[in-house]
């Protein structure tokens, strides 16, 4: 039996170091134009935008009533803290697209053209749609923001070939939620999406990068974080006699984080993880002060 237990024990190890090596073989990127790879990424790509477009018009303009095209100002909800989720969304998905045309050996210039400019081009679409909506509107504020994160992304790749600073996010439940579930979501998912005083907008900067010919290790991050805390509303009125806190106010943060992405590794499938969780925050302690002055040193932040 201990034999048939080595044995067997042998053939796992093989067999998965096979599978591990077709896959990173699978995810690593292309020196030169693959025509497959490309093409499948302009139809995998196409088909998951209108989808999404599709399922967002189904599942969630679908129950609200249309109107005319028409514009909104809403500059002034949610202390800005949904702008950032516009400039976080609209770099990383342009990161993402950026980088899968890198996969397929596209040229850099096109990795530009046409991949970080994904995020810009699908929140617009979105745009358009809250346009026609007669519960939101078309808000030119939105489109700035996306095209800021879209900028962030282009604008380090033409200046540095590399992106020195990361958007970042993090997020903790807080009892805001509880008190309007509808707005703010219910569950930590919904919560995540939708409360924005556990959401906090990172600014995650690179030491080594800026300092080359230092010793400092290459993966460790300086953050400087946003957040806001006390909104059950997007303005400070009231909502069908609901008790608005009068606590609203903006946090800063300071704080250490990890560059996933810079973890050395030839590994093509941790690479590949690295990236996608590299859009999320490192926990780290945290000094945090807000717009009244008042400091607060959390050990462990999220």
């Amino acid at each position: 039996m201990s034999r048939i237990k080595l044995t067997f024990f042998v053939l796992f190890i093989v067999v998965s170091a096979f599978s591990q090596s077709k896959i990173d073989s699978f995810l690593t990127p292309s020196d030169t134009l693959n025509i497959q790879r490309r093409n499948a990424v302009i139809i995998t790509e196409s088909s998951l935008v209108g989808l999404s477009l599709l399922g967002l018009n189904q599942l969630w303009y679908a129950d609200y009533p249309r109107s005319k095209f028409h514009t909104i100002d809403d500059t002034d909800e949610w202390l800005q803290m949904d702008k950032l989720g516009h400039v976080f969304s609209s770099y990383q998905i342009g990161r993402a697209g950026a980088n899968i045309l890198n996969w397929s050996g596209v040229s850099e210039k096109n990795q530009l053209i046409y991949g970080s400019t994904l995020g810009f081009a699908f929140l617009t679409s979105v745009e358009v749609l809250d346009g026609f909506s007669e519960e939101w509107g078309f808000s030119w504020a939105d489109m700035a923001a996306n095209a800021a994160g879209t900028g962030l992304y282009i604008g380090q790749e033409m200046l540095w070939n590399e992106q020195r600073i990361v958007l970042k996010y993090s997020f903790h439940q807080t009892k805001f939620a509880s008190q309007r579930p509808d707005k703010l979501g219910e569950g930590l998912l919904e919560e995540a999406l939708k409360d924005y005083n556990g959401q906090t907008y990172w600014l995650s900067a690179n030491l080594h990068s800026f300092f080359k010919e230092s010793s400092i290790p290459k993966w460790i991050n300086v953050a400087v974080g946003y957040g806001a805390d006390g909104m059950l509303t997007g303005r400070t009125e009231s909502v069908n006699n609901l008790i608005i806190s009068q606590e609203r106010r903006r946090q800063f943060y300071l704080s250490f984080d990890v560059d996933l992405t810079r973890i050395e590794t030839k590994s093509h499938l941790l690479k590949s993880i690295f990236d996608v969780l590299n859009v999320i925050k490192v926990p780290f302690p945290t000094l945090e002060i807000d717009d009244r002055g008042a400091l607060k040193l959390h050990s462990i932040y999220f």
